[in-house]
């Protein structure tokens, strides 16, 4: 995964629309409301969450290394690399959640990342 917090996430930026994903990658495997009322575009090892405004809320990805610029960061070290680089890390319902990387994960689910939207930071603390 190489994410530009908050920017975009193996070039995808956080602008894109629902229709550009799909002109881009094709129809996907599955599409649906999830549970917690974001539209999912599922294509296997990546699943794009939209509102239903149509804004770009969260990108879930394998990924067993996170490139941030030039740092290379393995799963299995994310969790001490946040906490030991980012000040205002959190954790909610198991996941870790990095403002500072605009990001959240399942230390217990190798190797799903999710890369958040600046404007969904408040949603995860209020969970």
């Amino acid at each position: 995964m190489k994410l530009d917090p908050f920017v975009s996430v193996d070039g995808v930026p956080f602008t894109i629309s629902q229709e550009e994903i799909v002109k881009m990658r094709g129809q996907p495997i599955e599409a649906g409301r999830n549970s917690v009322g974001l539209n999912e575009l599922d294509y296997a090892s990546v699943v794009y969450r939209f509102q239903d405004s149509g804004r770009l809320e969260e990108v879930t990805m394998q990924a067993t290394v996170v490139n941030f610029g030039n740092v290379a960061v393995p799963f299995d070290a994310l969790p001490s690399f946040v906490q030991q680089q980012d000040p205002g890390v959190f954790e909610r319902a198991g996941f870790v959640v990095s403002p500072r990387f605009g990001l959240a994960f399942d230390p217990c689910q190798p190797h799903w990342v999710t890369a958040l939207a600046a404007h969904c930071l408040d949603a995860w603390r209020a969970l």
